[in-house]
């Protein structure tokens, strides 16, 4: 007489479809998460996102085209610092009829070290000035600048 087949348990059947299940909905919520949603170009917040992103993907040409004109007739270029694994949020802004100070958090992370991999975090302020209908920036942080420091005279 032959000895029934075993059959694998139902519960255990169960478990591994959902949590087969479970990854692949996290593979593609990583995966399509994509990249932040712009802000409003018309806004502070907007110029300062911009602006950050085109110093990030090393395009000198595009953020000067967000600067105050007086900051980016006399731009002496600089080059940026470590901008390839930078995270700017987004923390304040203050917005005033003339002028507005966007508030944002710079996180800069660093491969190697003693104990891995670490992280220098700042908090920084854009000055903007009211430009018609829209924004220019008047001073950026210092990790974030493309141009050197104008002389006070």
């Amino acid at each position: 007489m032959d000895a029934p087949a075993a059959r694998p348990d139902r519960t255990l059947i169960i478990i591994l479809a959902v949590i087969g299940a479970l990854v692949v909905i996290a593979l593609i919520v990583v995966f399509t998460r994509g990249e932040p949603e712009l802000l409003d170009e018309s806004t502070p917040e907007g110029v300062v996102q911009r602006y950050s992103a085109a110093v990030i993907a090393g395009d000198e040409d595009a953020a000067i085209e967000y600067l105050a004109p007086e900051l980016a007739d006399s731009c002496q270029r600089i080059e940026p610092g470590p901008v390839q694994d930078m995270r700017v949020t987004l923390v304040s802004t203050t917005e005033r009829e003339d002028s507005a100070d966007v508030r944002v958090l710079i996180v800069t992370s660093y491969e190697g070290g003693l104990f891995g991999s670490s992280e220098y975090e700042e908090e920084a302020v854009f000055d903007l000035v009211a430009d018609g209908d829209g924004w220019l920036i008047e001073s950026a942080p210092w990790s974030l600048s493309v141009c050197a420091p104008m002389e006070v005279k």
